[in-house]
């Protein structure tokens, strides 16, 4: 049964005459999931091609199914245009729909949806508060942004709108490339730049391009991001963990010789240390070594509290293997759908004829709009505004945290980022079952364990993007309120 989910159920058929009956076991709305006239025409279509509706039965007036589902009328028949334009049913708007005279279908039936597996760990909703990786929503600038995208999409350039340049478009690259080496010292030319829309959909580009040619040996942090695991995995790598220190990843020369290196070393996700520059250097000896592609996740390099960062990874290599990979997501929204990558240019020859088949699936109005945005100085406005309220908020959470939990967590604030990294000092303690029952409480924190690949440590990550002083009151109510019931023990 899906969530929130409305089921038809109809009456009694008319005599003399063949009615789809009783759909309460096979037409389900989730409305959660959206596209209710797809849902509706997706439960009548499967059941004509498994033969359970058969040729002339007549299904329910529009206004009738409307009423059994809770739905608005032109929903519905929406839903029911769909089929007739496809064939499935016959008929037309103000009469009786009917189920079409079709062939029968092949024998043999679809395979059945693959049991539901629950997630490694719990995973909260989408705006919870504390959510790590998620920025503070409501310093959005709306209206700025606004701006941009409308003026874009009433005047793109003529030049814009044809089917040239795959990477992305040319002005957004040189925004990128003029903000990246002025925040961040990366080194590129916009030809090197490639628009997509996620870094996970840049990861799995290279993983795809990369592990075939290079071997299969990937170097993760350990901890780690968890997503990059997975998408490389996927891709048949052979993963090996790398230890993060005080200093970030560790260097191991004894471990297989790698193809792909992935690091986050402005600050480490989700520790919070950033990459000493002796160990910045080590690591560029080694990709230099084995002909390694390093893979520099640079996600929210923007937000440093204490000094300013050391300089990107990329703009102190000369060995031309480093992958720089950035986003807006955090900085600005994670619905904005805009990522890029810096990329070698010897690696463009293998990528660019992926985008041009398969193309990068950020509409070009919206990357026109971000490059205006940009070139403007709207985001480094934005930043300056941000990396003081985010220094106060991560400060402000540290302090309810080592207050509240009284010694419970091992609690000390990070120099940059998102997210604050806590760890329980009794190591027995289950922090997915203590996340879980957070996030039941309308707090979004996220167990750590989950994080690591061999040596599991036992702890709690915090988003401060949406740390108020509110929602910290709230959180503090929580935690006095029910600590006792998560199996820990404050006395």
């Amino acid at each position: 049964m899906l969530h929130n989910a409305t089921c038809a159920k109809i009456g009694s058929p008319v005599e003399g005459d063949m009615v789809a009956t009783h759909p309460a076991t096979w037409i389900l709305i989730d409305r959660r999931a959206g596209y209710l006239e797809r849902q509706i025409h997706d439960a009548i279509r499967d059941r004509v091609l498994a033969g359970q509706l058969v040729a002339g039965e007549r299904l329910p007036s529009s206004r009738a199914l409307a009423a059994m589902l809770g739905v608005a009328r032109s929903t519905v028949v929406a839903g029911y245009e769909l089929l007739r334009a496809e064939g499935f049913v016959t008929g037309r708007a103000g009469s009786a729909m009917r189920v079409a005279d079709l062939p029968p279908p092949p024998d043999g039936a679809r395979p059945a949806p693959l049991p539901r597996v629950s997630p490694p760990e719990p995973e909260p909703e989408r705006f919870l508060p504390f959510r790590p990786g998620l920025p503070d929503l409501d310093s959005f600038p709306h209206e700025i942004w606004s701006r941009c995208l409308s003026a874009r999409a009433r005047h793109l350039h003529i030049h814009d709108l044809g089917y040239r340049d795959e990477n992305g478009l040319p002005a957004l690259r040189q925004a990128i490339v003029d903000h990246v080496t002025r925040a961040r010292a990366v080194l590129a030319d916009p030809e090197q730049v490639v628009i997509m829309p996620s870094t996970a959909a840049i990861l799995a580009l290279l993983a795809r391009v990369l592990l075939p040619a290079t071997g299969r040996t990937v170097w993760l942090e350990e901890p780690g991001y968890r997503t990059a695991h997975d998408i490389f995995a996927a891709a048949g790598a052979a993963i090996v963990p790398r230890p993060c220190d005080a200093e970030g990843m560790t260097i191991g020369h004894d471990d297989p010789a790698p193809s792909i290196i992935y690091v986050t070393p402005s600050h480490q996700y989700p520790t919070g240390v950033a990459m000493s520059l002796t160990r910045r250097i080590a690591l560029l000896h080694v990709a230099a070594a084995h002909e390694a592609v390093v893979i520099e996740d640079d996600y929210d390099s923007e937000f440093h509290y204490a000094s300013r960062p050391l300089a990107a990874l990329q703009g102190i290599d000369r060995a031309d293997r480093v992958a720089y990979v950035g986003t807006f997501s955090k900085v600005l929204a994670p619905g904005l759908r805009i990522a890029y990558a810096v990329l070698p240019a010897w690696l463009l020859a293998q990528v660019r004829p992926i985008l041009r088949r398969e193309g990068g699936s950020v509409p070009i109005h919206v990357q026109a709009a971000m490059a205006d945005f940009l070139n403007a100085g709207h985001l480094r406005a934005h930043v300056r505004t941000m990396q003081r309220v985010y220094a106060e908020r991560m400060t402000a959470l540290c302090d309810a945290l080592a207050t509240v939990t009284e010694n419970m967590l091992c609690v000390e604030p990070v120099a940059g980022g998102l997210q604050l990294p806590v760890w329980f000092r009794d190591q027995r303690i289950d922090d997915r079952r203590v996340a879980h029952a957070l996030q039941d409480r309308g707090i979004g924190a996220m167990p750590l364990s989950p994080f690591h690949a061999a040596t599991l440590r036992s702890g709690l990550l915090f988003g401060i993007g949406g740390a108020t002083d509110r929602n910290i009151a709230h959180l503090s109510s929580v935690i006095e309120r029910n600590w006792p019931f998560y199996g820990i023990s404050t006395s």
